[in-house]
């Protein structure tokens, strides 16, 4: 008899909310106001654009229209989501949010924010 099974290696990003190791992701292309700076660091990707990881971003206004759904647990900081045509919701720390492929809307960034997400 023969295992067939494959190993699949499990990724661990250790300690997201302290890293002092993200990478320079750049700027924010949605961004609407002064240019908004980005960082990263990817747990995990796949070729059809599924990824997951760390994203932080410096404060200001930005503009979104989902293609995908994504999955945010932020980590640090806080800012204002509006989806076109509801009221305004603050987001912070500890919270865990999900936007839904075709959201669009605005994100007002506070102060920096770190957030764990997963784009699906």
């Amino acid at each position: 008899m023969t295992d067939d099974t494959t190993s699949i290696a499990t990724p661990v990003l250790r300690d997201a909310a302290i890293r002092t190791d993200l990478e320079d992701w750049g700027p924010l292309e949605e961004a609407t106001g002064a240019e908004m700076h980005t960082s990263g660091l990817y747990l995990w990707e796949e070729g059809d654009g599924a990824e997951s990881g760390i994203w932080e971003c410096t404060p200001g206004p930005s503009r979104w229209e989902l293609e995908t759904n994504e999955f945010v647990h932020v980590l640090s900081g806080s800012m204002t989501v509006t989806a076109d045509g509801a009221e305004p919701m603050e987001v912070q720390a500890g919270d865990t949010v999900l936007f839904p492929k075709g959201w669009a809307g605005t994100w007002q960034i506070h102060e920096t924010l770190r957030k764990l997400y997963v784009i699906f």
